[in-house]
C-alpha cells in the first residue's frame, strides 16, 4: 500500500512542496539583496511523468527566474512570492490531507483484521 503509485506521487508532492516552500522563503530574505535572481522550483512536470510510468517518484528542479530586474539586479517581487507561498501551503494542505487518508484506510484494515 505504502509503495503505490499514488503513495509514492503524493510523497514526491510533499516533497516538491516543501521544496517549493524553502525556495520562497529564500526569496523573500533576499528581498533586498543585490543581484539575487528568485528562485522557481518545479516539480509537478516530472511528477506527472513519474505517474505515467507508473512509478510516481519524481524529483524537484530548481531555477532562477528569468522576469526582468530591478536597478540592483535583483527580481524578487513581494506579489509574486505571497502568491506562491500561499499557493504552496494551499496544496500542501491538500495533498497532506489525502496522505492522511490513505493512513486512516490502512488503520481502518488493520483494526478489522
Amino acid at each position: 500500500m505504502f509503495d503505490s503509485v499514488s503513495a509514492a506521487a503524493l510523497r514526491s508532492a510533499l516533497d516538491g512542496l516543501a521544496s517549493r516552500q524553502r525556495a520562497t522563503a529564500d526569496n523573500i530574505a533576499n528581498i533586498n539583496t543585490p543581484h539575487y535572481l528568485a528562485a522557481r522550483v518545479d516539480f509537478e512536470s516530472a511528477l506527472r511523468d513519474a505517474v505515467g510510468s507508473g512509478s510516481g517518484v519524481a524529483g524537484s528542479t530548481e531555477s532562477r527566474s528569468t522576469a526582468p530586474t530591478r536597478e540592483d539586479g535583483n527580481n524578487v517581487d513581494l506579489d509574486t512570492e505571497t502568491m506562491s507561498n500561499l499557493d504552496t501551503q494551499l496544496r500542501y494542505q491538500l495533498v497532506s490531507q489525502a496522505m492522511s487518508g490513505k493512513f486512516s484506510s490502512v488503520s481502518l484494515a488493520l483494526k478489522t483484521s
